[in-house]
């Protein structure tokens, strides 16, 4: 009977893995774009589509004094054709109805593993979601209004970054009223930010003066680049600089309750998701109005309004702010705008996390792979508690070695629980046992634990970053829940060195725990999994040596 029983839990173990393992492959991957889908299954390089933007009301430009804008009478929004651009870093197209980025995105950084032709994309005009990155001049006599945008000319539909060229420059062309503006995008090899300038030459017979503004829009959809199976696993809204301060979230929740205003020295504001992140970053010493707000047609939208320009009749000005669009790279977001590096968001134990991203970093510039650097890292946390772990498991140990005696209390004692708790506290007294012991380790990994775990989670360096064999991308879960299983059995193998707990309850509990924290850890990044196991096996070795080393001397007494 007994064997009749242990072959059908192990059939049922097998059957239940191979369930999740179809699960796992059916559900647990982000889906491709449809489009780009298609053009890639016929073997060419993926393009982005030449469609503008979806139609609007135009109720997303703000005033030339910063107030929300009640909607003016439709009118058409877009041109027939967008402007191509590509660097060795970004693909984006720019309407010419407005000069808004309606669609980025980033070859160095595939949408999935499995399929590098398609880039990972950040703004999109209607395809899978509204995500822009728009700016314009408004004013009385400004180009962009609530009834219209200003329609700009290019000298070519398509610009590219060639060999051997660092720089390039589009220029986009309008004018009105006796007023030439030029609006020029100014991209460099390797770099995800872009200027945006505008040049005003006035031409007529009186003075000019407007604003530039510079905005985020984006629709209420989910998070592209979320690796759980949840999808909302990291921070997906809004976010600004303040004087007050240096990183202010302003979720989609917030924004549907009221709009904010505020006026702040330089600064920045953002758009955050998984891995990556968008910023307007405006002049350092402007004084800017920045906005939170929805359009008629419920997008959210962060931004800020410049100061105002004054340009004289017969005179030029110029004016302009830096875009990012691209990964959270902390040191390169540091160096564009204080604050900006802090998008990179490691959560409550961000003082633990960032010493330990620092040393994971300096690590892996040795080793060269992210997954030994992470086994390297472990041993060297490990030898960090390594004093505080061996007081415990020492104390573990000399709890083990009484276990006989403790056996012998409860046969003596029986239901009597004062009794047996007051002889049990002074055979530990005797034994200079701590009964708690056993519980600082768990208790002094976890900070580091959880700390680790934002560190994989939010550092864009972990994404696909692969380790050996079948663990192709440390931060997503491992495709064949095999780590999760062998952390499992590391666990129970370090239950086994463990004293068996008095109350048969907690007993029971005990030795559910390696199953429970197995299914917990089946959809964890697989790095994260990986420091476990590791830490786990390090555990074994120390606590197994301590253990016989104590036994021994209590078997000589």
């Amino acid at each position: 009977m007994d064997i009749q029983r242990s072959i059908l839990l192990v059939a049922l173990a097998v059957v239940s893995y191979l369930m999740v393992l179809q699960w796992n492959q059916d559900y647990g991957q982000a889906a491709l774009p449809t489009q780009n889908a298609v053009v890639a299954s016929n073997g060419s390089t993926p393009a982005l589509p030449d469609t503008p933007a979806a139609a609007s009301n135009h109720d997303d430009i703000p005033s030339a004094n910063a107030e929300l804008q009640q909607p003016e009478s439709p009118v058409a929004a877009t041109s027939d054709q967008l402007i191509r651009v590509k660097t060795d870093v970004l693909d984006l197209a720019i309407d010419p109805r407005g000069g808004d980025i309606v669609q980025l995105t980033l070859p160095a950084y595939p949408r999935r593993q499995d399929h590098p032709e398609i880039p990972f994309q950040l703004f999109d005009n209607g395809g899978e979601r509204l995500y822009l990155a728009q700016s314009g001049l408004i004013g009385s006599n400004a180009p962009d209004k609530s009834s219209g945008r200003a329609l700009w000319s290019s000298a070519q539909q398509q610009y590219q970054l060639a060999d051997g060229q660092d720089e390039l420059v589009v220029e986009l062309k309008y004018s009105e009223a006796g007023v030439n503006y030029i609006k020029r995008f100014s991209f460099k090899r390797g770099q995800y930010e872009l200027a945006v300038a505008y040049r005003i030459d006035n031409q007529s017979a009186q003075a000019w003066s407007g604003n530039m503004f510079a905005q985020l829009k984006r629709d209420s959809s989910g998070d592209p680049s979320s690796t759980t199976a949840t999808g909302t696993a990291t921070y997906l809204g809004a976010a600004m600089w303040t004087s007050e301060e240096p990183y202010k979230k302003v979720s989609m929740s917030d924004i549907d309750k009221q709009a904010d205003k505020e006026t702040v020295q330089g600064g920045w504001v953002a758009w955050l998701q998984h891995y990556f992140v968008t910023a307007w970053i405006p002049a350092k010493d402007s004084s800017n109005v920045v906005q939170t707000r929805k359009d008629s047609q419920g997008n959210y939208i962060i931004g800020f309004t410049g100061p105002t320009l004054s340009v004289a009749a017969g005179a030029q000005a110029e004016t302009s702010a830096i875009l990012y669009a691209g990964p959270k790279i902390q040191k390169h977001l540091g160096e564009l705008s204080p604050g900006l590096e802090l998008t990179v968001d490691y959560g409550i134990l961000w003082f633990l996390a960032q010493p330990i991203f620092w040393l994971l970093e300096h690590i892996h510039s040795i080793l060269g792979n992210w997954g030994w650097s992470i086994i390297v890292l472990t041993i060297i946390i490990k030898l960090a508690f390594f004093p505080l772990s061996a007081a415990s498991y020492k104390s573990m140990a000399r709890m083990r070695a009484v276990s006989p005696k403790l056996a012998a209390l409860k046969e003596q004692f029986g239901d009597d629980r004062q009794k047996m708790s007051q002889a049990m506290m002074e055979l530990y007294k005797k034994e200079k046992i701590n009964p708690l012991g056993g519980c600082l380790p768990i208790l002094v990994q976890m900070p580091v634990f959880l700390a680790l775990y934002w560190t994989l989670l939010e550092s864009v360096e972990m994404r696909q970053a692969p380790w050996l064999l079948w663990i192709t991308d440390l931060s997503i879960k491992d495709p064949f829940f095999l780590l999760p299983i062998i952390m499992g059995a590391t666990m129970f193998i370090q239950q086994q060195l463990n004293p068996t707990p008095p109350d048969p309850m907690q007993a029971k509990v005990m030795k559910l725990m390696p199953i429970i924290f197995t299914f917990f850890f089946l959809w964890f990044p697989a790095g994260l999994v990986l420091y476990w196991v590791v830490n786990n096996v390090l555990s074994i070795a120390q606590q197994w040596y301590i253990t016989r080393k104590i036994e021994a001397a209590t078997a000589k007494a």
